[in-house]
């Protein structure tokens, strides 16, 4: 048996301990709050810009003596900070605390089918450095592994921070994701080769020499949003990012929802129409409603009203139908092409029944969207919302809030950080 780990059920294999490693590198940050009671204060603290020494009185139940020994643990660590002083009440001016960004640093990453991206963040998620790769057809595991490595060392260097400031990396990847044991399982839509079963955690993990956590794309997504809003009322949040294919997720009192397997993909599989047309993959759904609203649709739709010949000045932009790509629909539709116009209208409609049908089922309190189609402009995002709202069975009495989110396209790389800082109050 490998040195160091203990099997229940025999010998371990090369897979168990890697995902073992994994573990035991997670447990590395867990352990470094590790009295439960000291993890609910700094959560605590974590969850307001500043908070003084009553009011974690009041909201914790502990007793003075004990909240005063863990503010002195937290504070001796460097986790959290007494930012100055409160207004007065009557007698001396109270404490305030804060956390400590400076405490440590956070790689997130992002994998996604178009672009990949890499954010260096401290642990108030203040970016300090970024850099991006458009995932083309030579962008293999291989090859983007071996340039995130170099952009983060490069990264560490130009911010001089030494290695032993770095919690971890946190990876928010296509789905659907083995979380446990850091593997992107089968993704679809890379244009390059070799995205099948890839241990991107193990990977980065030993090339790095720090903890890696892998989760969808989606589900960094909205834990990003999820902290941006965390002093707000907000209980339930719906994410669902737009692009190449559909993606959702959802949070609920500040925690994400799983279901028994990864679930990321799945939304865009909602049969809107029993009858409609076929899946471009054949283990879809006909009638998916991502056949109706994600970028592929859109691309089709142009490249089938280029070759009816229809009126259009993206017969301009290319000589071959088939090579009409989203940009140029989005270059169309800045300048009010009918017919681009018509295109992204029927594809935000379908997009916004399909958004009516997870409202009427989940009753969220707010919506993000994001993704490309989202950020291509207003028309495609008023459209679907309006549509939402129109065919939401219980409104007006029911009221949700849609929003692009506060942290646009860098959403999923932030909640990547997201997920390792919160590794420091986990039980």
């Amino acid at each position: 048996m490998t040195a160091g780990f203990w099997a229940p059920y025999g010998e371990l294999d090369e897979k168990d301990y890697h995902w073992g490693l994994l573990l035991l590198n997670v447990d590395v940050i867990t352990e470094r709050i590790s009295n439960w009671k000291a993890k609910e204060i700094y959560d605590r603290i974590c969850r307001q810009s500043t908070v003084s020494k009553t009011e974690l009185l009041e909201q914790s139940g502990m007793t003075v003596s004990t909240l005063t020994r863990l503010l002195e643990e937290l504070t001796s660590q460097g986790l959290i900070l007494e930012s100055g002083f409160g207004a007065s009440t009557g007698g001396r001016r109270p404490i305030l605390y804060e956390k400590n960004p400076a405490y440590a640093y956070i790689f997130g990453l992002e994998i996604s089918r178009t672009l990949s991206k890499l954010v260096l963040v401290d642990l108030g998620m203040n970016k300090l450095d970024t850099y991006s790769w458009t995932m083309t057809a030579e962008m293999t595991p291989d090859v983007l592994i071996r340039q995130i490595v170099e952009a983060a060392n490069r990264m560490l260097e130009q911010h001089h921070i030494p290695k032993a400031a770095l919690l971890g990396i946190g990876i928010g990847a296509v789905g659907p994701v083995d979380r446990l044991t850091g593997t992107i399982l089968e993704p679809s839509y890379f244009l390059a080769k070799g995205w099948k079963h890839v241990e991107i955690g193990r990977l980065l993990t030993e090339a790095l020499g720090i903890p890696a956590l892998l989760d969808n794309g989606a589900n960094t997504a909205i834990l990003a949003e999820s902290w941006h809003q965390r002093t707000r009322s907000f209980k339930h949040l719906l994410y669902i990012h737009a692009g190449v294919g559909l993606r959702s997720s959802m949070v609920s009192e500040g925690k994400v929802i799983y279901g028994a397997v990864d679930m990321e993909g799945s939304v865009g599989q909602m049969i809107i129409q029993t009858d409609g047309v076929a899946h471009r993959n054949a283990s879809g759904n006909y009638g998916a409603l991502e056949s109706y609203a994600s970028l592929y649709a859109i691309e089709k739709a142009a490249r089938s009203a280029l070759k009816q010949g229809r009126s259009t000045i993206l017969s301009h932009y290319v000589e071959d139908p088939e090579q009409l790509t989203y940009q140029h629909v989005l270059d169309a539709l800045k300048k009010n092409d009918p017919l681009v116009v018509e295109i992204i209208t029927e594809a935000a409609t379908y997009f916004g029944i399909g958004l009516a049908n997870l409202l009427n089922i989940l009753h969220p309190e707010k919506v993000i969207l994001g993704g490309p189609l989202v950020a291509g402009g207003e028309l495609f995002f008023q459209t679907a919302t309006q549509v939402a709202i129109r065919k939401t069975y219980y409104y007006p009495a029911y009221q949700v809030v849609f929003s692009k989110g506060q942290l646009g396209e860098e959403a999923l790389a932030i909640g990547a950080a997201v997920l390792v800082m919160n590794q420091l109050v986990r039980l």
